[in-house]
């Protein structure tokens, strides 16, 4: 069994900041990379940004530049720290973490941008 147990989301106003976290636990020997994923309604699940246990990162054009994800792997926590916000980054934000091929999720936590 894995658990990934995010926190962090909540309602910000444009331009403002947030700052996910995600910790993995249970059976997670061998987590490859983990990352965030969101799903904004009526629309499908979507790549915000991964990282690898190496470090490598992957970040999607629409956030780069005001998203860092960065993690720390002794404690296998991922983190998202979102910069100046705009109303179109409000989504459920979902963790994912890819270990030995097999992709798990958490729950989601909602961010919402609006004044």
């Amino acid at each position: 069994q894995v658990q990934l147990a995010e926190s962090g989301g909540g309602l910000v106003q444009p331009g403002g900041s947030l700052r996910l976290s995600c910790a993995a636990s249970g059976n997670i020997f061998g987590i490859y990379a983990m990352g965030w994923y969101r799903q904004a309604p009526g629309k499908q699940r979507e790549l915000v940004a991964t990282i690898t246990g190496g470090g490598t990162t992957n970040v999607d054009n629409s956030v780069k530049g005001r998203f860092t994800i960065s993690t720390i792997n002794a404690k296998n926590t991922v983190y998202l720290q979102m910069n100046s916000l705009k109303p179109e980054d409000t989504a459920v934000y979902y963790c994912n973490a890819n270990i030995l091929g097999t992709n798990y999720w958490g729950q989601g936590t909602q961010v919402t941008v609006s004044s």
